[in-house]
């Protein structure tokens, strides 16, 4: 009995030790996207991304860290789809948005699936691209990374690092809205950023209404 009970405690340890590895393997693959991002930021030519924006040199300080993720706030559901999607290849980081009064970093992609949004926000599709004059609308789970949103207040700053430099935005209009009023991601005739999840923030099942926050481009 005490072979069969010590074989038993190897085979369970050992068990333990490849799902462990396997944790830290996902970890290390989604945190690359970020990494590769900062990568061709950091070889991007002086001369063009100093043109393309006066503030680009701030864009040496940005980092995402996906081990260290505040999730504080977020639903236990939440943090189970986060790290299954840490297994799949979700493609490249196209922007880091910031949102220094809600302690908010998060990576940006491009379109909004599921596996984008359960990684990070969603640049959604026919909305402005990254650096157009027109609406860039990004779409985020509100029992996730868009929860903070709560919190947000008129003339709170929205950074959004590209490789062209940072963009700064400020927060001018608040909406609570129907699900089926797209219309909030129309042309604002200014430079902006909608972001949009749904609401109640806290709300077992679909939640009825969506939280809309717009910001516009501030001149640099």
């Amino acid at each position: 009995m005490k072979i069969v009970e010590t074989l038993l405690w190897v085979i369970g340890g050992t068990l333990m030790l490849v799902f462990l590895g396997g944790l830290t393997l996902a970890e290390y693959n989604r945190s690359s996207d970020v990494a590769e991002f900062r990568a061709q930021l950091a070889q991007a030519s002086p001369s063009t991304t100093q043109q393309s924006s006066p503030v680009a040199a701030q864009t040496a300080s940005f980092d995402v860290n996906m081990e260290d993720l505040d999730k504080a706030l977020w639903s236990e559901g939440r943090k189970a789809h986060f790290e299954e999607s840490l297994e799949q290849e979700a493609g490249p980081v196209m922007a880091l948005l910031e949102i220094p009064a809600l302690d908010l970093e998060v990576p940006v992609y491009d379109g909004a699936s599921e596996l984008h949004m359960n990684l990070g926000i969603a640049r959604i599709e026919g909305t402005a691209q990254l650096g157009e004059d027109g609406n860039l609308g990004m779409a985020g789970h509100r029992d996730g990374f868009f929860r903070v949103l709560k919190d947000i207040k008129f003339g709170d700053e929205l950074l959004l690092t590209t490789m062209d430099g940072v963009l700064t935005y400020k927060v001018d209009e608040l909406q609570i809205v129907d699900p089926s009023a797209i219309e909030v991601l129309n042309d604002r005739g200014r430079a902006s950023i909608t972001l949009v999840t749904c609401y109640p923030f806290y709300f077992v099942g679909h939640a009825p209404e969506r939280f809309i926050v717009h910001a516009t481009l501030q001149e640099t």
